[in-house]
């Protein structure tokens, strides 16, 4: 890690306590100028930091932020690796590239995400210690048709634990969202390796929205929430990742023995537009109906006029029909 990478970071841990910080305190304790630090500060800034400077008090952020904590994350989660790190491309990124030396469950948490990826190749808001950024490595033996729909148990399960922390009105977006009074709260991004006849190595990422920033709006095309809004009270962003890793890691043992049955009695209760118009855009093509729910294998059910047809696939958005 570079000595700049440094710098920054310890930066972030003095004004993570939310209070004014002078250039001239804050370049005395990390040993450098004024100018320095206001070049530093530049860049935290651009990894989503809503940092402000007033004259004669220095710089402060909008609002504290609670930092990952490694060693409590450790101690308070059942799994064989966990990997904390500030700064990172993408958790799953990280988790794919180091597949054949990880233990089925390990985990991958960030602060900040340089390149966040969504589906279909589109680009995660990832500013930093304001969101959870978190991926699981996972060993399916079955293979990799075995792992159709488990993006749905994956929200199934996020959502669940989401109500138990305080935050009931979260619902499950078909295929790999969750949302908050129509807006979207995290995003589900499953992503595998293997040959057909193989175990499949699964990467299962989640981004959620916790407090992200309104200046944060311009870059994002699409209504979203934060968790902040949802959850009452609000539990620590360290008891949030454990609880999310404990249920992750729980619904894909559950997976492995039970496939999509183990989430059919919950889905309609928590899909979020179950029997609301809908349209489904497939590259040029667009259909409109009535959303039914989901079948036994994951395809989402669309009722056009009386006919409900089942639809499945990745390059598939749903989107309400206003």
């Amino acid at each position: 890690m570079s000595s700049a990478h440094n710098a920054r970071l310890t930066l972030i841990d003095r004004l993570s306590d939310g209070e004014f910080h002078s250039g001239e305190m804050l370049g005395d304790a990390l040993g450098m100028s004024r100018a320095a630090i206001s070049k530093h500060i530049k860049v935290l800034q651009s990894w989503g930091l809503d940092i402000y400077r007033v004259q004669g008090k220095g710089y402060c952020l909008s609002q504290p932020i609670e930092l990952l904590d490694d060693v409590w994350l450790r101690e308070h989660t059942d799994v064989p690796a966990l990997s904390a790190i500030p700064v990172i491309d993408s958790t799953n990124q990280y988790l794919m590239e180091r597949v054949g030396q990880l233990a089925s469950g390990s985990v991958c948490l960030a602060e900040y995400q340089q390149q966040g990826r969504g589906r279909r190749g589109r680009a995660w808001e990832s500013p930093f210690g304001s969101n959870l950024y978190l991926s699981m490595y996972w060993r399916l033996d079955a293979g990799p048709a075995a792992a159709m729909g488990l993006s749905l148990v994956v929200g199934v399960a996020i959502t669940k634990a989401l109500h138990e922390l305080g935050a009931p009105g979260v619902k499950v977006k078909w295929p790999n969202d969750l949302y908050f009074q129509d807006k979207k709260l995290a995003g589900i991004l499953v992503e595998m390796t293997g040959q057909t006849g193989d175990a499949a190595h699964l990467v299962i990422g989640m981004g959620l929205n916790i407090g992200m920033g309104a200046h944060l709006n311009q870059n994002i095309d699409q209504p979203w929430a934060r968790l902040a809004e949802a959850c009452h009270p609000m539990p620590s962003r360290n008891t949030l990742a454990a609880t999310l890793i404990a249920r992750l890691k729980d619904a894909l043992i559950d997976y492995e023995q039970h496939g999509l049955s183990s989430i059919m009695a919950d889905w309609p209760k928590l899909d979020n537009f179950i029997d609301r118009p809908v349209k489904l855009l497939m590259g040029d093509r667009e259909v409109r109906g009535i959303e039914r729910g989901i079948d036994e294998h994951g395809a989402l059910l669309l009722d056009v006029e009386g006919d409900i047809t089942p639809y499945l696939g990745g390059e598939i958005s749903l989107r309400r029909d206003d």
